[in-house]
């Protein structure tokens, strides 16, 4: 039997544990998850590439069957160079429909052997965003429920040191 794998693409800039959630959910789904930390030009994250490789990994080595990559350039392409048949996307509200759906329909174009799949995460999770959890560390917020603790702890340092304390 073909092992059904997935790729879980996004910049998670910082990873939330929303995000956490969707990997969750994925693993049970798929025999292996490969969450890509996309390289977006269109994007200047607070946190570098290595940076969030190194928060996810760290986040997600409790799952078996996931793995923490980098990727420039196509998600498809990604996707096809480690065999995986499916795109998992998150969907937090109505306000990302058209833009994941655009997406979706792109990658179905470039890539017919490759499906998009939406995950909503636990309802407790679906105002969060990474923008938000930066804003809310940028003014010195507790962040503890929303992150695990080496990003909290990451945000922290980056915010005071920015401040200079």
């Amino acid at each position: 039997m073909k092992k059904k794998i997935a790729v879980y693409p996004g910049t998670f800039d910082p990873v939330t544990n929303g995000h956490i959630d969707i990997v969750q959910r994925s693993c049970e789904l798929f025999d292996s998850v490969s969450v890509i930390v996309a390289k977006n030009p269109s994007k200047s994250p607070l946190f570098t590439t290595d940076e969030r490789l190194f928060f996810l990994r760290e986040s997600l080595k409790h799952f078996e069957n996931v793995d923490v990559n980098s990727f420039d350039g196509l998600i498809v392409d990604q996707a096809h160079s480690i065999n995986a048949t499916v795109i998992i996307r998150g969907m937090r509200a109505m306000s990302d429909f058209e833009y994941e759906f655009q997406m979706a329909l792109m990658n179905r174009k470039l890539a017919e052997d490759i499906t998009t799949v939406f995950l909503v995460p636990n309802e407790k999770y679906t105002y969060l965003n990474s923008s938000i959890i930066r804003h809310l560390a940028a003014f010195g917020s507790d962040v503890s429920e929303f992150v695990p603790k080496v990003v909290k702890d990451a945000l922290r340092e980056k915010y005071l040191k920015n401040k200079g304390m």
